[in-house]
């Protein structure tokens, strides 16, 4: 194609495995054909989010209770003090929770400006109401630490975290448990979204670093489950979320503030030197500090 048509050229990506065969210019009748077939699949695949969108736009959910004596004996187990921007947060969140109209809501704030912690706090409330939480984690790395952060808060209270990653044992089994038990939470990687069965079970699906899932995958539950309660989170929101946020189909929370003590962010662009980062990995953990890799 001469450079001036580079316009006409874009990307397609299709979902049949191995390598594509090469078409041919001098046959346009196939061509044509082949991309009718193309703006067919795309077009339907539109119309089946639209039309799950609507169905959740009408749809009416059992809202979650509130006991602020319990969940004042619950923020007992934390150390910390909110900043503005979590405290304002949780309290949209808590409205969504609280209300008739499913939550669709995307918090986006830094690392370690306290997402985690308003997310924990949500699936308590959801627990407290008789609902099953499903964590979702793009690696397994980050799974098991959502696991321990979300066991060591909820247990003390009854409620039961399972993990389903390749670092868990029995991960059938304990996606079994979650399945024949109450009101529990488990913490997986994509396999979580791809079973019907927990998808159709749980009542607030919580999915951490949201740009790393596809689109199909954070739509499919809204076609087995219209009312459930969906709060994503990302420091990187991909564009389509943030259209969503601002053309009001999802909510936005923005965590902003850094906590007491978060020191500012210094960059340096360096050649890679495994010593080096040792020493200031080093450095960071020994004032107490944060890393993330």
């Amino acid at each position: 194609v001469d450079v001036k048509y580079l316009f006409m050229v874009s990307f397609y990506s299709s979902k049949s495995k191995g390598d594509q065969p090469l078409g041919f210019l001098n046959k346009t009748k196939k061509w044509e054909n082949k991309k009718k077939r193309a703006l067919s699949t795309a077009e339907n695949y539109v119309k089946n989010i639209v039309n799950n969108y609507i169905s959740r736009g009408s749809s009416v959910k059992t809202p979650c209770g509130y006991d602020s004596d319990v969940f004042s004996l619950f923020m007992s187990g934390f150390k910390y003090k909110d900043t503005d921007d979590q405290g304002r947060s949780w309290s949209e969140i808590l409205s969504d929770l609280c209300s008739t109209k499913p939550m669709d809501r995307l918090l986006c704030g830094d690392v370690g400006f306290g997402k985690t912690e308003v997310a924990v706090r949500a699936a308590f409330v959801a627990l407290c109401s008789n609902k099953s939480v499903a964590v979702v984690a793009p690696t397994t790395i980050l799974t098991q630490q959502l696991y321990r952060c979300f066991s060591d808060r909820l247990s003390s209270f009854g409620f039961s975290c399972f993990a389903v990653s390749r670092l868990s044992k029995n991960s059938s089994l304990n996606v079994d448990l979650f399945l024949s038990g109450g009101p529990s939470v488990i913490v997986g990687t994509h396999s979580i979204v791809r079973n019907d069965l927990v998808l159709k079970k749980v009542g607030l699906l919580i999915v951490d670093e949201e740009h790393r899932f596809g689109v199909e995958d954070k739509e499919r539950v809204f076609s087995l489950n219209s009312s459930v309660d969906y709060l994503s989170m990302s420091a990187t929101p991909i564009p389509r979320s943030l259209q969503f946020s601002l053309s009001n189909v999802r909510d936005i929370s923005t965590m902003l503030t850094p906590p007491i003590s978060r020191k500012p962010v210094i960059v340096n662009v360096l050649k890679y030197s495994y010593p080096f980062l040792k020493n200031i990995i080093s450095s960071e953990l020994s004032r107490g500090g944060q890393v993330f890799i």
